[in-house]
């Protein structure tokens, strides 16, 4: 409905109800000197036809034309019947499913979401998505420790391999509940063995990402199968999108990965200026009754017809605060039907597709640009997926900046998350990129390097 302000008569009579003089009067309790008297900064109103102008410009402002970059957002193609079908109003409109019998839709697309991830991921259950990889990240650990919590020692292990943002949210989350995080160095680009084996003391649980940060493909079977030997859980931080080629997690090693996580952006959410994005979490069976979030389960009704309930709901909305396994997970549920579509639609064949052509681009791109002179790869002999981190002849950042100035994202500059590495661009490829789009790239980056 229209937004309709309130007259200064109103206002007027509302003020004389409660008896108080004016607006300000309700602020009373603020201190003075945390009231801001003027807005500097934020310039007089503008007509409508004058907005829409500085909004048009503002887009063109940030147009791209080829985009390089990666490091957890990913460019993918994303077919045009996704979002049309999102856009419809019975997904589009529906937040929660807080009454079931009401929302057997929603709950029916939750539940085939969870079970596509718990076959990507070869776990036995999935919950109903979380905020972002980062967030699922951080609940995975939390979760570990409930799992552990008879003899969980209170100390996670999580490689420096891991993406900034996710070790960050980590500390901020974990710090709070008195847990240490302990980082592991990667010199060599992924974790050795031999530095988890160096490793002192008892550990809740190991965070083993596939691919890292730098798209550089973990040992995982000898990490999983170490972590177990020495009694903590194996937590995975996996691309979805990987997962069209590599081994589940769920398969690593003797066991197989206890809780694996990540962010579901590669499924068909577009890059949106940072998102939203959504988490996904799943775990083996046994340490279901831990885990964040809500669950949704398929029964039959009195009539022997099928119907969708909530089968597990640990979030504090639905329990007492302090039984509640998280107080901030959500489910993103728009998004989380984005991707359940867009999963439909490509299918097994379809998803491998796109990740052998992503592999395919990485691998003629790496081809080209190490024929520049002075560009290295940084991590040469491993293996990648997605997207290899290159050292070059100056900085980063400075040829980042340079090609943004013709419309080209060349890569993520590593010198703000790692010391000692201002000479080093991660650079990403999808299957969205042609020959000519490596070509070009090639030869703007040798340009700019010059």
């Amino acid at each position: 409905m229209p937004f309709i302000p309130h007259s200064d008569d109103d206002v007027r009579q509302m003020l004389a109800t409660i008896g108080a003089d004016d607006i300000e009067a309700l602020f009373d309790e603020i201190p003075a000197s945390l009231k801001v008297r003027s807005l500097e900064k934020v310039p007089e109103g503008l007509s409508e036809m004058d907005v829409s102008r500085l909004m048009r410009e503002r887009a063109r402002a940030d147009e791209v034309e080829l985009n390089f970059a990666g490091a957890g957002a990913y460019e993918h193609h994303i077919p045009a019947a996704v979002w049309q079908i999102v856009g419809r109003g019975e997904f589009y409109s529906a937040y929660t499913p807080y009454q079931a019998e009401a929302s057997q839709g929603t709950l029916q697309l939750i539940y085939e979401y969870q079970t596509m991830l718990t076959r990507l991921t070869a776990t036995d259950v999935s919950n109903a998505s979380m905020y972002d990889g980062a967030t699922a990240l951080a609940e995975a650990l939390l979760m570990a420790e409930r799992s552990q919590r008879r003899g969980g020692a209170r100390r996670v292990l999580v490689p420096e391999s891991v993406h900034p943002a996710y070790r960050q949210t980590v500390r901020a989350i974990l710090d709070l509940q008195q847990i240490e995080v302990v980082e592991l160095p990667c010199p060599g680009g992924c974790l050795d063995a031999a530095t988890l084996a160096a490793v002192e003391g008892d550990y809740t649980a190991l965070v083993v990402p596939q691919p890292n940060f730098f798209g550089v493909l973990e040992e995982a079977d000898a990490l999983a199968d170490a972590a177990h030997a020495a009694g903590a859980l194996v937590v995975a931080v996996v691309n979805p999108m990987s997962l069209a080629l590599l081994k589940p997690p769920g398969e690593w090693g003797g066991r197989g990965a206890d809780i694996v996580c990540g962010d579901g952006q590669p499924l068909g959410v577009p890059l949106s200026s940072g998102g939203p994005y959504f988490g996904f979490l799943a775990c083996k069976k046994e340490l279901v009754r831990n885990m964040p979030g809500r669950i949704v389960g398929r029964t039959v009704d009195v009539d022997g017809r099928d119907g969708y309930a909530l089968t597990l709901q640990a979030r504090e909305q639905h329990i007492r605060r302090a039984k509640a396994t998280s107080n901030i997970c959500t489910n993103q549920g728009l998004l989380v039907t984005a991707a359940t579509i867009y999963l439909s639609l490509l299918g097994p064949q379809g998803l491998a597709a796109v990740a052998q052509r992503s592999l395919a681009n990485l691998a003629a791109l790496r081809e080209r640009l190490v024929a520049i002179p002075g560009v290295e790869p940084l991590f040469a002999g491993r293996e990648h997926f997605h997207e290899t981190a290159f050292r070059l002849p100056k900085p980063a950042a400075e040829v980042v900046e340079r090609l943004a100035a013709q419309r080209v994202v060349a890569g993520v500059a590593l010198g703000d998350f790692y010391a000692g590495r201002d000479d080093v661009l991660l650079v990403c490829t999808t299957e969205t990129k042609r020959a000519e789009d490596l070509d070009r790239f090639a030869t703007l980056l040798a340009d700019a390097l010059r």
